[in-house]
C-alpha cells in the first residue's frame, strides 16, 4: 500500500506538469466544451497504456539506445505538435463563440489526443526510468503493470478534466468576442509550436 500511495503521489506531480497533452486539454475544452474534452483525454491515455506496454515488453529499452528510432519518433511527433499549432494559430473566428462552433466529432478528439502522446519518445524513456521503481521482480510482472497502468491512466485523467479542461473554463468569456477568440487561437497556437520546439532541443 505504501508503495501504491508513492506511485498516485508520483502521479499527480507529474500530470500536473504541464505538456503537450495539456495544452491539447485545454484546446479541446475551449473547442468544444469541458464534458466533451473527454474524448481527446482517453486518446492521451491510450497512448499512456502503450506506452506502458512498451516499457513492460522490453522494447523501451531498444528505442532509448537506437539513436536513429529515438529522433525518427522524436521529429515525427514535434511535427505533428507544429502542425497543430499552425492550424490552431489560423482557425476561423468569423462565426459565433468558439464553444458553439461546429464541434470536432469525438474520434477526431480522440485521435489527435493519442498522437499526441503517442509520437513522444521522450514518455517511452521517462516511463523506463519511471515504472521499474514500483515494480517488484519478484512478484508476478502482469500484475503489477497492470496495476501501475491503471493508476496511471485514473490519475491522469482527473488532473486532466478537472485541472487543465476546468482550468480552460475560466477563459470562456473571451470568446465572446471576435477578438478574443483569434487572441486565443494564436495563445493555443503558440503553445503547441512552442512544446513541439521543445521536443525538438531539449535533451
Amino acid at each position: 500500500m505504501s508503495l501504491w500511495l508513492a506511485l498516485v503521489g508520483a502521479c499527480v506531480v507529474i500530470s500536473c506538469t504541464p505538456g503537450a497533452g495539456a495544452v491539447n486539454t485545454m484546446s479541446n475544452s475551449l473547442g468544444s466544451g469541458w464534458a466533451r474534452s473527454i474524448w481527446g483525454i482517453l486518446g492521451q491515455q491510450l497512448a499512456l497504456v502503450v506506452h506502458i506496454a512498451i516499457v513492460a515488453a522490453g522494447v523501451g529499452a531498444l528505442v532509448s539506445r537506437s539513436q536513429v528510432a529515438f529522433d525518427a519518433i522524436r521529429y515525427v511527433g514535434a511535427g505533428y505538435l507544429v502542425y497543430l499549432g499552425i492550424r490552431q494559430f489560423r482557425a476561423s473566428t468569423a462565426v459565433g463563440a468558439v464553444a458553439q462552433e461546429v464541434r470536432e466529432p469525438a474520434w477526431s478528439m480522440l485521435r489527435r489526443g493519442l498522437l499526441v502522446n503517442l509520437t513522444n519518445p521522450k514518455a517511452i524513456v521517462f516511463f523506463l526510468a519511471f515504472l521499474p521503481q514500483f515494480v517488484r521482480l519478484d512478484r508476478p510482472l502482469v500484475p503489477q503493470y497492470a496495476v501501475v497502468g491503471a493508476t496511471v491512466v485514473v490519475v491522469d485523467v482527473l488532473v486532466m478534466w478537472f485541472l487543465f479542461a476546468s482550468a480552460a473554463r475560466g477563459l470562456v468569456r473571451l470568446t465572446s468576442t471576435e477578438s478574443g477568440r483569434r487572441t486565443l487561437n494564436r495563445v493555443f497556437g503558440c503553445l503547441f509550436v512552442g512544446v513541439g520546439i521543445l521536443l525538438v532541443t531539449v535533451h
